[in-house]
């Protein structure tokens, strides 16, 4: 199993939706995280909490086989502030806009047959599908700032402090008294 298919099959949170069940108007997806799924899905990302998780799509069918996804993933994520180490929320808002193409038509379009891929190269759809799920989770965890400061929060390096002249310092004071340095 490639890597990237691997990775999305260890997401928690999973909605799935074919292809051919989306309607050729299009379809329109609210998707809300349950208490289970935030929790797996905060300690896979490493977050405190995650108290709110939440995606908005629109299905739109593109080209042959293919599946255009815009909307909007948004989430409150627990952190903890990076200076004052103290709980703070943060709101993620994430735009979506990806088109999924089927492997063969995803190559096609591109011109090349295993050329390495590029940003704004189409998805390949898998067994022709899109997890909504694993595809908000991404997002999300794209969103979270990896640095998250409180409010006002600035960090002060420690003050320079003299260093400790050791036990010795007195005696080489004396001796340099006493050569009349």
């Amino acid at each position: 199993m490639p890597e990237r298919d691997r990775n999305r099959s260890e997401m928690p949170w999973h909605v799935v939706v074919a292809v051919e069940d989306v309607p050729e108007t299009g379809e329109h997806m609210t998707l809300v995280a349950d208490a289970e799924t935030r929790l797996a899905i905060a300690r896979m990302a490493g977050l405190r909490e995650l108290p709110r998780l939440e995606a908005d799509f629109a299905l739109l069918r593109q080209g042959d086989g293919g599946l255009r996804v815009t909307g909007r993933v948004s989430a409150t994520v627990g952190q903890n502030c990076v200076v004052t180490l103290e709980p703070l929320q943060n709101v993620i808002e994430e735009d979506v806009d990806l088109l999924y193409m089927p492997a063969a038509a995803a190559a096609a379009a591109d011109g090349e047959t295993a050329a390495e891929p590029k940003w704004d190269d189409p998805e390949p759809l898998i067994g022709g599908a899109v997890d909504l799920g694993a595809l908000a989770t991404e997002f999300v965890i794209l969103g979270i700032d990896p640095y998250p400061r409180k409010a006002g929060a600035v960090f002060e390096p420690p003050r320079e402090q003299k260093p400790d002249p050791g036990p010795f310092a007195a005696l080489a004071g004396l001796m340099k008294d006493r050569d009349g340095h």
